[in-house]
């Protein structure tokens, strides 16, 4: 196995760990959320909407993403000549199948007025995405795990923070757009939980991401 196969194996297990996560927090969050007020006829159809989304909808694309992504860096590295010509056809070629398979994006109304605003968000967010996996896939050091991998890649704690913000970052304007005008989603009924339970998923993961880029660094 080469090195780019043997980091490209090892990021899509840490992306796919991540990801697990994440709907896990909120499972537990739609749950909490749900016992404050909802009466007991939209109760469950707000239930039944999250846990056929986080089960079928999110995991299924979010793993299609993971896979575009990696893909995508992989070809910019094996077949790729260096130039920003190239990168933007590579972006351009994929950005689609990375936006159908975006968890918030198939929520969303696609002749909304903020949809645009949306969408080049996730534009930037997937190239972020390529960019760092590509650095990922490069590291030809002797390394076994994610965290000797992120090492090497980043060399400094600082460098991986930043990193980690300029995805966050983007998550965040995404959500925001969304949380500014709760029409642009499909849902009839339970926008607001949904909302919540986005905000509140996406600050549990963000702590749970810095905490674990501390034990990675320290």
């Amino acid at each position: 196995m080469d090195v780019i196969e043997r980091n490209y194996r090892i990021l899509e297990k840490r992306m796919i760990e991540q990801m697990d996560i994440s709907l896990n927090f909120g499972k537990s969050l739609i749950d909490s959320e749900l016992d404050t007020g909802l009466s007991v006829l939209v109760k469950p159809i707000v239930k039944s909407f999250y846990k056929y989304w986080s089960d079928k909808d999110a995991k299924v694309g979010t793993l299609e993403q993971i896979r575009v992504t990696l893909d995508a860096a992989k070809d910019l590295i094996t077949n790729g000549d260096g130039s920003k010509e190239h990168f933007d056809r590579i972006i351009t070629r994929k950005f689609p199948i990375y936006l159908e398979n975006d968890q918030t994006d198939r929520q969303c109304k696609k002749d909304h007025r903020n949809y645009k605003k949306l969408k080049e968000v996730t534009n930037k967010c997937f190239i972020t995405q390529v960019e760092e996996s590509v650095l990922f896939l490069k590291v030809d050091e002797d390394i076994k795990d994610y965290s000797e991998l992120s090492r090497a890649t980043f060399k400094t704690k600082e460098k991986a923070y930043q990193a980690l913000k300029r995805q966050l970052d983007y998550n965040e304007q995404g959500i925001s757009v969304v949380e500014s005008d709760s029409s642009i989603l499909k849902v009839p009924i339970g926008r607001e939980i949904i909302l919540t339970v986005l905000r509140k998923g996406f600050e549990l993961t963000k702590t749970q991401l810095i905490e674990e880029l501390d034990d990675i660094y320290n």
